[in-house]
């Protein structure tokens, strides 16, 4: 495993000095996207996620947008002589909010629908510093399927809850997902491999997050095979 921690402490640093940042009385939310799969976004997001819950001391919670792809907690599972033991499940909602929809519902036995928010459970990671989420794909039947949306409400009530929400979104070209929530969120991060060639995409994807009003913080160039990575500020050329 490639060590990011001094990369992760440069890219807090240089998100830090954002004009976006919110007031210290309530937490902040920072998504990482990539116009294509492959990029390394996740492992960015992850990787920045645990550097500020272990070296700044700071409550995190990493929220997988990729429900039908889950990786992070089986990745903090893995390797528990790293991150610490992964905690039994807990609520991921502080309020029974969700920033999804499962459609079409579950009937309870009492006639009422089951909530969307049975769905996904929080897991602590270590000392409990760091939270991360799970969609539960096997509590869904039949011809159910998930939605992301773009209420509000469960992000004002994360705020409340922790100091930084870190959302690892899937890849711009198989999901709308991370363009949805993306103008709820305090800046955007857009995450690109160093080897890519092709700038079309990313400049692309930078273009309808500004359409859709999100604030995109700047671009992370991803040379975790090749040299550091690097944080840089606003531009893609």
């Amino acid at each position: 495993m490639v060590d990011l921690s001094a990369e992760m402490a440069d890219l807090w640093a240089a998100l830090g000095a954002s004009s976006a940042a919110p007031p210290r009385e309530r937490g902040r939310l920072i998504e990482f996207i990539a116009a294509r799969g492959g990029e390394g976004a996740s492992t960015v997001a992850r990787e920045f996620a645990f550097h500020v819950a272990r070296s700044h001391k700071r409550r995190v919670w990493l929220i997988d947008l990729d429900l039908m792809g889950q990786t992070h907690a089986e990745t903090f599972a893995r390797d528990a002589a790293r991150f610490g033991d992964l905690g039994p499940p807990a609520s991921a909602s502080p309020d029974g909010s969700m920033f999804f929809t499962v459609q079409p519902p579950l009937k309870r036995p009492d006639g009422r629908a089951w909530p969307d928010s049975r769905y996904i459970n929080a897991h602590a990671v270590g000392d409990g510093a760091l939270w991360v989420t799970r969609f539960r794909r096997d509590a869904m039947r039949g011809r159910q399927g998930v939605h992301v949306t773009p209420a509000v409400d469960y992000w004002t009530a994360l705020r409340r809850h922790a100091d930084l929400v870190v959302v690892d979104a899937p890849a711009a070209e198989r999901s709308k997902a991370g363009l949805t929530i993306a103008p709820l969120m305090d800046e955007v991060v857009l995450v690109v491999a160093a080897d890519e060639r092709d700038t079309a995409a990313p400049a692309d994807l930078r273009d309808e997050l500004d359409a859709a009003g999100a604030n995109c913080a700047g671009l992370f160039v991803n040379r975790v095979q090749v040299e550091a990575p690097g944080f840089l500020r606003g531009a893609i050329p």
